[in-house]
């Protein structure tokens, strides 16, 4: 996997914060709109830069969120957010505009999916260029899960860690500018998956990093069949293999939008338990306000149910030299015969053993089809892909490492399980 796996993935369990706490009032998160949308509730919290509305600006900020595998609830409390003009000022140095949560707020990341957004409300700043938010969460507390988790399958809430300097405010450089009289909007995305780690005991441990997309809502949009749900299907946007955005269709209509993306070119890549991959290649995004439609709800996208039972490839992802606070993600990647590469599976290593597991791996030929504005597409099952049918390259990366792989991995009829790499600098 590549750097954007280590790095994007891993988006915005912050970001859901910081819009919390631009957002007002405590309670349940009950605000939400679709894709494209910038309502904004609650009300003002309380700022220590006094600014009258005449000479400030208004920050408005939304949330959106990516799926997540293995959860089904991912809850954080948001206690306060500070805002200041300096990338470099500490917390005691002038210039902090402190956003508080009264009482503090808790939100489930993942009630945010499929290009929806809650928005969270709006803040009055006073105009400039800033570039560093800081994020404070409330910690647990005895009985109390401020922060937690749910797996899938079951219904017991897990504390979820929050480090002390998530708890202390975790550092948010970024860049965005308000003036007077104007309304700056921000949307956060999410990526749950990559966001959670877990550790040798067992525990899980949040490990954020935000992601700031465009407010303009573009992107892709399809429909996969709508009795796909049981199926865990998930929808993701790649180039040259790497996941840059990733959705699960609606359980009821199987409609999957990914929205807020950088002009390109797009590969739309479609798993699910029991089914063949499916891609369609080519997907190209030019607008910044127009949605590509990839399938219709009159002919949505069925993937092939798999002839053959899927597969697991499990290891350990060990760093040199060892590192306590960095993570290690792990691709399963396969490369269709027009030499476009695209990840199947994708899961972060245990934090402390570095112990992973890509499970659910088709052992099928993927189908694909080439992009047409002409509907509905004509897939095409792959007759040749490297490294081979049944079989994948495992990639596994990390931040300040260089990123590995090993190739080929034959799972045909078995699990693979010591798949190990190491990562140096």
């Amino acid at each position: 996997m590549k750097q954007r796996n280590t790095i994007g993935l891993l988006s915005a369990l912050v970001s859901a914060a910081l819009l919390a706490a631009c957002g007002g009032s405590g309670g349940s998160d009950t605000s939400t709109a679709s894709a494209g949308s910038n309502g904004s509730t609650g009300t003002n919290t309380t700022s220590t830069t006094t600014t009258t509305l005449a000479s400030s600006g208004t920050v408005g900020v939304s949330l959106t969120d990516a799926p997540s595998c293995g959860y089904d609830a991912v809850n954080v409390t948001v206690t306060r957010v500070r805002l200041n003009q300096s990338a470099t000022a500490s917390d005691t140095d002038a210039g902090w505009t402190d956003i508080t949560l009264n009482p503090a707020r808790k939100i489930n990341l993942l009630d945010l999916s499929n290009g929806v957004l809650t928005a969270l409300g709006d803040s009055q700043l006073a105009p400039g260029h800033y570039t560093q938010i800081r994020l404070l969460l409330d910690p647990n507390t005895g009985n109390t899960l401020a922060n937690s988790v749910i797996r899938s399958g079951t219904t017991t809430e897990v504390s979820l860690s929050t480090p002390s300097a998530i708890q202390t405010g975790i550092k948010l450089v970024t860049d965005f500018d308000v003036t007077a009289g104007q309304r700056t909007d921000l949307v956060l995305d999410f990526d749950a998956c990559n966001s959670i780690v877990t550790r040798g005991n067992g525990t899980v441990m949040l490990k954020p990093v935000v992601k700031v997309l465009p407010t303009a809502l573009n992107g892709i949009d399809g429909f996969v069949g709508a009795g796909l749900a049981a199926n865990h299907v998930e929808v993701s946007a790649q180039q040259n293999g790497q996941i840059v955005a990733s959705t699960a269709p609606d359980a009821v209509t199987g409609e999957f939008k990914m929205p807020r993306l950088a002009a390109g070119n797009y590969d739309v890549v479609i798993t699910g338990d029991g089914r063949a991959v499916t891609v369609i290649t080519g997907v190209p995004v030019t607008s910044t306000s127009g949605e590509v439609v990839v399938s219709t709800s009159a002919a949505p996208i069925v993937p092939a149910v798999a002839s053959s039972a899927a597969q697991s490839i499990s290891g350990t992802i060990t760093l040199n030299p060892v590192s306590t606070s960095v993570g290690a993600y792990v691709a399963a990647q396969q490369t269709l015969a027009s030499g476009t590469p695209v990840t199947i599976r994708y899961r972060a290593a245990n934090l402390d053993t570095g112990d992973y597991t890509l499970a659910s791996l088709p052992t099928v030929a993927p189908s694909v089809a080439q992009y047409s504005a002409s509907l509905p597409l004509t897939f095409a099952t792959q007759a040749t892909i490297t490294p081979g049918i049944g079989q994948y390259a495992v990639q596994a990366s990390a931040t300040g490492y260089t990123a590995q792989s090993v190739s080929p991995i034959t799972i045909t009829g078995a699990d693979q399980t010591g798949v190990n790499l190491t990562l140096r600098p």
